[in-house]
Parts: C-alpha cells; sequence; structure tokens
C-alpha cells in the first residue's frame, strides 16, 4: 500500500490521469488553461493559483465571485504555508440583531460577512507569487469582456438558482438575460465584472477595501438594510493559519485549522485509521468510514468557529489519546447514533496547481451556497456570499453570532505528506460533502489509485438520521449497510449530491493530476 502502489492499473475505467512536468487541476476547463498558460510564460505555481482562481469568477458564477471567501495551502521547498482568507461579520451582527429567528438568514444582507477572496489572491501574489496583480488577472478580464461559452454544469447551476434568486433585482438584472438564465453553448458576457477586475488589478485588491468599490458596497448596503460598513471592510485581514495533521496509514492528511471544517476529516481520518481492517469486504470498509466520519462532524459541529472563540484547542482533538477514546465508540456491528446539525451548502470551486520547480497550491473559494446571498452590488457584478448562515444562534456556543466574527466554513483545502514530503494536493467541493471526500479520497489514494480514479470511485454521503446516500456504483452496498442498522438510499450520480474534487500527486520530474467527471473541469499538464 501506497501512493500510486496500484497505478498504472490494467484495465483504465473512465478518464485517465494525465501527467507533466507541470499541472493544474480545476473545475472549468478556461481557467486551467490560464493557469497552465502562466506556468509555461514563467510564473511558479502561486502565479498561477492566483490567475486560476481569478478566472473561475468568471466562468463558474454559480459557485464563486468576487464576493467570494477562501482559503490556501502554498508548499515552497519544504515550509508549508496556510492562510485564512475568510471574511468576519459586520460589526453590528450583535446576537440581539438576530433575536426571535430560528436560524440565521440564507439570503439577503443579513447572510453577508466580508467577501475575503480577493484580499487572499492579493496577499498570495505579494508574498509568494512572481507576477503582477495586473498581469495575473488580465486573463480573467479578457474572458470576461470576450465572453465564454457556458458549461453544461454551470448552465444547470444557473437554472436552479433563479427560483431563488431572481426576486433580487440587481441579481437578475447581472445574471439574467430577458429573464432567463444562460443555456448551455450560450456565449456569456461580463462587462461589469470586467472593469471590477481591471479596478483590482489597478489597486492590488484594495479598492474593494478601502476605496471606491468599498464604498459602493457599503452604499448598496446602507440602501438596502445592510449592516455592512466600510469600516467592517478596512478591518478585513487574511491570517496565516498553520495546517493540522493525523497519521493515516503511511500518509499524513494536513488541513487547516477552524474556523473551517477540516477538523471533521482530521478527526474521521484518525478514527477510521485505528478501526479499519485491511480487508476485502466493501460493506465493513464503507460502514467503518461512516462511522468515522459521524463522530468528525459531531465534534466539528461541537467546536468548529472564529479561531479568535474556540473552546478547545483543535490539536487537542487530534491527540492520540483522544482519537483512541472516540474509536472505542464504533461498533464494528451496528450504525451509530445520528450526528447532530450536518451543515448544508454545495456550491465551490477548488484548484490545485504543481509547478516545475516542486512548488505546490490547494486552494478553495466559494460563495457558500450557489451565486451566495442573492446581493449583487449594482454595477459591480459583485456577488456576495452568505457565509453568515453558518454562525448558530445557540447561546454561548462558540459560533454564536457576534461581531467582528468569522463564522464556520465548509471549504478546506487539503495536503498529503509521505515520509516528510508533501506529495498530494486536493479537493472536493460540496458544503458537508468535503470532508466526507477528503475521507474517502485519501483512503483510495493510500490504498495505491491514482487521482484520476480516487475522483472517480463512487461516494456515500450522510444523510438525516441514519440515512446513507450511495451513488449508483456503491448500490451493491444497500443490503449489507442495511443489516448494520444503516438506512441506504441510492442517490444521483454528480457534484450537486456527491460533490467534485481535484488532485494532483508528485512523482519524480512531475505531476500525475486528475479531475472529477462529476464536474465540467480539467486537469491540464505540459
Amino acid at each position: 500500500m501506497g501512493l500510486l502502489s496500484s497505478w498504472p492499473s490494467r484495465v483504465q475505467q473512465g478518464r485517465a490521469p494525465v501527467l507533466g512536468r507541470v499541472a493544474v487541476a480545476t473545475s472549468h476547463p478556461l481557467a486551467a488553461q490560464a493557469g497552465l498558460q502562466v506556468l509555461l510564460a514563467g510564473g511558479n505555481a502561486v502565479d498561477a493559483a492566483v490567475a486560476t482562481a481569478a478566472v473561475l469568477t468568471v466562468v463558474e458564477p454559480t459557485a464563486n465571485g468576487l464576493g467570494s471567501d477562501a482559503f490556501a495551502l502554498v508548499v515552497k521547498g519544504a515550509q508549508i504555508h496556510g492562510f485564512n482568507g475568510s471574511g468576519r461579520s459586520p460589526a453590528g451582527w450583535t446576537p440581539e440583531r438576530f433575536a426571535g429567528l430560528d436560524a440565521m438568514p440564507r439570503r439577503g444582507w443579513d447572510s453577508v460577512t466580508v467577501p475575503g477572496a480577493v484580499s487572499l489572491w492579493a496577499h498570495l501574489a505579494e508574498a509568494h507569487g512572481t507576477w503582477s496583480f495586473e498581469r495575473l488577472l488580465a486573463p480573467a478580464i479578457r474572458i470576461a469582456e470576450e465572453g465564454f461559452l457556458v458549461s453544461p454544469g454551470v448552465a444547470v447551476g444557473w437554472e436552479r438558482a433563479r427560483g431563488d434568486l431572481c426576486v433580487y433585482p440587481d441579481w437578475a438584472a447581472t445574471f439574467l438575460r430577458d429573464g432567463r438564465p444562460p443555456a448551455a453553448g450560450a456565449l456569456w458576457r461580463a462587462p461589469d465584472h470586467a472593469a471590477t477586475l481591471a479596478e483590482l488589478a489597478a489597486t492590488g485588491g484594495a479598492s474593494l477595501y478601502d476605496g471606491s468599490l468599498a464604498e459602493r458596497l457599503a452604499d448598496a448596503a446602507a440602501a438596502q438594510g445592510g449592516a455592512l460598513t466600510v469600516e467592517d471592510l478596512r478591518a478585513h485581514r487574511v491570517d496565516p493559519a498553520t495546517p493540522l495533521g493525523v497519521s493515516f496509514g503511511d500518509c499524513e492528511l494536513l488541513e487547516l485549522p477552524p474556523n473551517g471544517q477540516g477538523i471533521a476529516a482530521l478527526i474521521a481520518a484518525g478514527v477510521l485509521d485505528r478501526v479499519r481492517s485491511r480487508t476485502d469486504d466493501p460493506i465493513r470498509a464503507a460502514h467503518l468510514q461512516i462511522e468515522a466520519m459521524k463522530i468528525g462532524f459531531a465534534d466539528a459541529e461541537r467546536h468548529v468557529a472564529d479561531p479568535g472563540f474556540l473552546d478547545v484547542d483543535p490539536a487537542t482533538l487530534l491527540t492520540s489519546s483522544y482519537l483512541d477514546e472516540r474509536a472505542a465508540t464504533i461498533d464494528p456491528e451496528g450504525a451509530g447514533a445520528p450526528t447532530a446539525g450536518l451543515p448544508t451548502g454545495s456550491s465551490t470551486v477548488y484548484l490545485c496547481v504543481g509547478d516545475a520547480d516542486g512548488g505546490l497550491v490547494s486552494f478553495i473559494q466559494s460563495n457558500y451556497e450557489g451565486f451566495g446571498s442573492g446581493i449583487v452590488v449594482p454595477g459591480t457584478g459583485i456577488a456576495l456570499q452568505n457565509r453568515g448562515a453558518g454562525f448558530t444562534l445557540q447561546p454561548g456556543h462558540p459560533n454564536q453570532v457576534g461581531p467582528g466574527k468569522r463564522p464556520f466554513h465548509t471549504i478546506i483545502p487539503a495536503l498529503i505528506r509521505v515520509a516528510g514530503e508533501v506529495r498530494v494536493a486536493f479537493g472536493v467541493m460540496g458544503g458537508p460533502v468535503q470532508p466526507q471526500g477528503h475521507l474517502q479520497v485519501l483512503t483510495h489514494l493510500e490504498a495505491g489509485l491514482d487521482p484520476q480514479a480516487a475522483l472517480d470511485r463512487p461516494r456515500w454521503r450522510l444523510g438525516p438520521g441514519r440515512t446513507i446516500w450511495l451513488e449508483p456504483g456503491l448500490s451493491m452496498l444497500s443490503n449489507g449497510l442495511k443489516d448494520l442498522g444503516h438506512e441506504p438510499a441510492v442517490g444521483h450520480r454528480g457534484a450537486v449530491f456527491f460533490g467534485g474534487g481535484q488532485a494532483i500527486v508528485k512523482v519524480d520530474g512531475g505531476w500525475v493530476a486528475g479531475s472529477d467527471a462529476r464536474r465540467d473541469g480539467q486537469a491540464v499538464v505540459a
């Protein structure tokens, strides 16, 4: 067992992995190709990641945009740098503002926190890139101006969003034409988005936080009853974040600490490593994975919050003694109690880049739910995320809504280290699917599958109570899981329900890359 130990297989099913000295994998071909062009022109992995991320806001507005949040892991030599680019709540978000509600709003201004993605682009470019910010944003500006042909998955997401968001006039004016979203294959131009990107390029991203774009955002909030102010935007900063790790076989999974839910994947991996057996029984293997994931989610729901408000050091949740204790609660013969409070939401973009010098980036950005809050700053193309929905209203909980706090975040980039060397960047998009996808892809990679095969393997997903949703390729497990007390149900294959991922693995002289067939994306190499 070990990375790529079962590759190449004699029978290749679905897409084949691609190999090259440089690699980019993400959920849209135009974005992947933009990153590859940066690498071929002499840029490093960080340069390519920023250019790719900017293009993704244009070609996948259904999942991310200029109003998104973002997180990143950057590997340079033996150093791993983590970054938290998520935004905080407005100063006016006291608990009293939401008194009388049963849950945080999922749409409108009271779901909007400070958008942090642009600040992370600028921070990465300045700290670890080699190109100017203007040069990095040029591909995105060109595509927004000239237009692009809408891909099938994006078209589906656009149509799905229309029913909920068409009631927001600025969203409808920006993202509908004659009251309709674009169909697959339609040419879509985004001139407002292009103009905003140009201003961000000229100001190094600063305009969104302390400039004309910040003023336009704050003016829109004031006019529509929102609490977000220029002062909230000025207070935003990108923070360093030291990744946490847990052993899994010969691998070590690395995730960023809270306020993201990476700790759920880490706990699940640590628990599973203690209870799994190296058998060929797929029912037993799935049962133990599912039970380990339930534990990871239960702990994350209780403990994940803004790093400044945690009541437990996340590292204590990964100690051998704690993981041993949690693993001992798993019944190998029966399904455990249902978890509490699984997060929802499923629209995200992820990218990973490897350069010719071994530099590696694992990067993720998201609006949370589709286009996000439904709020678009007039005339800018900036669709604002609805990350405020990640707060709880439970008094005394570390993730209780409050002023100047970062909410619980679903989006999580990941790395895998083997024998002291980081060799894998990967991520699985899709709200609560993400830690579940990380656990399953990690299991496949550690078993020796190549990244494409690991991504394409059918997945399970936790549902309410003891429900376990199975992709059609796992339907043969249904009876066996039912005998163990689970309530299996077969779901439709696809990214909406089972997420979509990207992965690259370092080999001598280059990279092996894969892009999940559930999304419109592509892994490209040179």
